[in-house]
């Protein structure tokens, strides 16, 4: 496998309710997920050297969805599916990351 341009995981961790940390999930994970998937396959974006995983849990999950784009170490929270063609447009494309959905610095402190 080539090494990808970029590498976005996307958070689709669940808990049950009431846990302490909550989850993407309750913040609806699987729409922002498959926006994603969705613009990927519309754009081609697997053949063109971009990887996409959805994971488990990436640590803020009182901010999610998150979202990290590797190698670059960004990490975005509160994604919505409409933030989606955004990332991809201004961050995979352009290697411009998205201001208003980065993570605040605390999350890596």
């Amino acid at each position: 496998m080539p090494k990808p341009k970029k590498h976005v995981l996307v958070c689709v961790q669940g808990r049950p309710a009431g846990h302490p940390r909550g989850s993407c999930q309750d913040k609806a994970c699987a729409q922002t997920w498959q926006a994603f998937s969705d613009e990927f396959t519309t754009r081609n974006l697997w053949a063109s050297g971009f990887q996409l995983t959805n994971t488990g849990c990436l640590g803020p999950c009182h901010l999610g969805p998150s979202v990290l784009v590797y190698p670059d170490a960004i990490m975005y929270t509160g994604v919505k599916p409409e933030d989606v063609g955004t990332i991809i447009d201004e961050h995979l494309m352009f290697d411009q990351p998205v201001a208003r959905l980065l993570a605040p610095a605390d999350v890596w402190a």
